[in-house]
């Protein structure tokens, strides 16, 4: 047991020592980027100044990482540490057997609190728990998109991107609904991007949907779900709010 947990250490020192070697400082720009600045969302992260393509690399060389030590990088305060983490668990889900597969997706859950800034939100929440319930029930989405945390609202609608890809749009819609009078500016970015990748894969559905909800949608949700659109069309659903409001 000794030894184990003496190995474990080991390997984690030696995962942090790899990591602080590929490190670049983390300037202001990133700091407004990422708003860790003082009352700002992301107040509560650290990061030391990886990029996710080496972060990537890192995990394809450990993806084969026991879960606990996986585990102990998503508890981190460095947030690179935590996408470390979770690209090694997107590594083992893809490849994973059914008992692999709900394995990790229950991890994510019981860890959920730690997937708690965008980048980390929008690089997992569709490949673990957009995949896994893809063919399932899909209520739990339902329950985070109702959550007091802004990071559990931004999983529920980023999870659609899976069933987006899948050209199934009903709960990328039922979430968008839901999120419609969110406050957060972060959920209006994020709703309008799966609004956009949606009409990306089925334009007709997503003009449906801004028939129904351009005017009252925020701006910024707006302006996302439409980028794609031809600028007849985005002309039409901006005026069409200006005129509302």
């Amino acid at each position: 047991m000794k030894n184990n947990i003496k190995q474990n250490k080991s390997i984690i020192e030696d995962l942090r020592e790899a990591l602080h070697k590929e490190a670049k400082p983390f300037t202001e720009r990133k700091a407004v980027f990422f708003k860790t600045g003082l009352g700002e969302y992301a107040e509560h992260d650290q990061f030391i100044g990886v990029s996710t393509p080496q972060l990537r690399k890192i995990a394809k060389i450990n993806r084969s990482l026991p879960l606990k030590i996986v585990i102990e990088l998503l508890q981190s305060p460095i947030n690179e540490e935590r996408l470390l983490a979770l690209f090694i668990l997107i590594a083992r889900y893809q490849t994973g057997d059914i008992e692999c597969k709900e394995q990790i997706y229950q991890l994510y859950q019981v860890n959920i609190k730690q997937v708690n800034n965008w980048n980390l939100v929008d690089a997992s929440a569709h490949l673990i728990v957009g995949a896994h319930l893809y063919q399932k029930d899909k209520s739990y989405l339902l329950d985070l998109a109702v959550s007091d945390i802004l990071w559990e609202r931004r999983i529920a609608i980023v999870a659609t991107w899976y069933f987006i890809r899948q050209d199934e749009f009903v709960w990328t819609i039922k979430i968008a609904e839901l999120l419609l009078k969110d406050q957060q500016d972060l959920i209006h970015k994020a709703v309008g991007w799966m609004l956009r990748e949606m009409g990306k894969r089925h334009e007709t559905v997503l003009i449906t949907f801004l028939e129904n909800y351009a005017h009252t949608m925020p701006r910024t949700m707006l302006r996302y779900a439409i980028e794609k659109l031809n600028l007849e069309r985005r002309a039409f659903y901006l005026a069409k709010k200006a005129y509302r409001h």
